[in-house]
């Protein structure tokens, strides 16, 4: 049966910008409607992404320590050798996603947002019918954000289907896979194969660029290289992936060479692009910035209280972005005067070790004169060293300006470095200067130190190294 609704706010998309939106407008009393149609409250990050994939991180890195411990031993600590049931592992990570589902979903309540689960086609930039279970809604709205996020890139020869998988059907998986191969160096394909490589995967990657993590500098991507290679991780760098049959992938490598890679699974993970197919973007009259959605400072688009938050709207494509825009988005809707100008958006990747980066970077200030670059090993961390996580080559590094000293740049490798990213990126949005980070008493023991400590040899005076 066809149902009209009109609204003040209609939102595109549950994940992590468009929940965060719904729940923000309706605290400020605005009348919200939020479409639901792709992976479910939550988004990709929730459902299929952030949270998932932490999970099966967590629970590699636990089913590796006891692996270690029935090898020989670890801290004195020895255990009979494990077993994985993948299936189990699975429906303990789906349990945690129904609970945050659930905790969503009760958020939204909360907040009187009216939450349609269907796939929603605009005809007009106000204008949608949303195609649900029980028949067609046509909605209209004063105004529009958009929170479609993000999907899987597919390559033409390695379609998803069977055992071509993308980051989706890994976080499913009932069994691990004897061998997987890996196409795409970036931090969602290095996360998941070294995940899987713990869990006793053979692992092999493949990626074009010359070395793993291009984004990043050499100094932190080293530690994680070195880890593949120490694991057993069969490495093809400067090399490209070709068809899959016959339970082998066709590949040549960098030097002109065509090998096969025999696999169980072809994970690919070769980037994501914005979901802007099927829902009718092209008869909303909004201006593009390439495959993105083009928006201003404030996150409006080109036609009139028309509004985009997240993956849509260009790089990064990280969850804490969506969600900072949304919110941003909900209170200039009710009238406040916000801009979105973040003086930096910190990044983590989940490998082993993690890396975080978080304003510029050596790459960003190459050639440069100006600039202070001080480096603090977790070696001389206690905290890293009662952890392990201090004989990895881990290490905190700051730059800052040589003239007044404001920090420009803060980066991370190491064990549970991840931890560290909201205290670099707090210092930055701040505007904090090195002796701002020296002058603060950090706790004893914590890996916190080494950003003190960085800091404090960055003003030539390091304490202990």
């Amino acid at each position: 049966m066809a149902e009209t609704i009109k609204t003040k706010v209609l939102i595109i998309g549950a994940g992590t910008g468009g929940y965060v939106a719904g729940i923000r407008c309706g605290q400020l009393g605005l009348d919200v409607v939020l479409v639901d149609g792709g992976d479910g409250l939550g988004g990709t990050c929730l459902n299929v992404g952030c949270i998932p994939s932490k999970a099966i991180i967590h629970a590699a890195s636990k089913f590796e320590t006891v692996a270690k411990a029935a090898a020989g031993g670890t801290l004195g600590i020895t255990a009979s050798k494990p077993a994985i049931d993948m299936a189990q592992t699975t429906a303990w990570k789906d349990g945690i996603v129904r609970k945050l589902n659930a905790g969503v979903a009760g958020l939204l309540k909360k907040a009187k947002v009216k939450v349609i689960n269907g796939w929603a086609t605009f005809s007009d930039a106000k204008t949608c019918i949303v195609k649900t279970a029980d028949g067609d809604i046509t909605i209209t709205a004063e105004h529009v954000i958009l929170a479609t996020g993000s999907e899987p890139v597919e390559l033409p020869f390695l379609p998803f289907g069977g055992d071509v998988i993308s980051s989706t059907e890994a976080l499913s998986l009932d069994k691990v896979p004897g061998k997987l191969v890996v196409v795409g160096g970036g931090y969602i394909g290095l996360e998941l194969g070294i995940a899987f490589r713990k869990l006793g995967a053979e692992v092999a990657i493949v990626e074009m660029a010359d070395r793993l993590l291009p984004l990043y500098d050499k100094a932190l991507t080293d530690p994680v290289q070195k880890w593949l290679e120490k694991h057993g991780v069969e490495l093809h760098l400067g090399a490209k992936a070709g068809s899959f049959e016959k339970g082998q992938l066709n590949i040549t490598t960098r030097d002109g060479a065509a090998l096969k890679l025999k696999a169980d699974k072809v994970l690919v993970t070769v980037g994501r692009r914005p979901r802007t197919k099927g829902w009718g973007l092209e008869n909303m009259g909004v201006a593009m910035a390439g495959p993105f959605v083009k928006i201003d400072d404030r996150c409006a688009a080109s036609m009139k209280n028309v509004w985009a938050v997240g993956d849509l709207t260009g790089e990064p494509m990280l969850a804490h972005k969506g969600s900072a825009q949304g919110e941003i988005v909900a209170e200039i809707i009710a009238g406040h005067d916000k801009r979105f100008d973040p003086v930096t958006i910190a990044a983590v990747c989940f490998t082993e070790p993690e890396i975080v980066s978080a304003g510029l970077t050596p790459l960003d200030v190459e050639g440069r004169d100006d600039v202070i670059t001080a480096v603090f090993p977790l070696m001389a961390i206690g905290r890293a060293l009662a952890l392990e996580a201090g004989d990895d080559g881990g290490f905190v590094r700051v730059l800052a300006s040589k003239t007044d000293h404001r920090l420009l740049g803060v980066q991370a490798v190491g064990q549970h470095v991840s931890e560290l990213a909201n205290s670099f990126a707090q210092m930055l949005e701040m505007g904090a200067v090195l002796e701002d980070v020296a002058g603060t008493i950090h706790v004893h023991p914590t890996m916190g130190e080494a950003f003190h400590e960085a800091s404090l040899r960055a003003l030539g005076h390091a304490i202990h190294i």
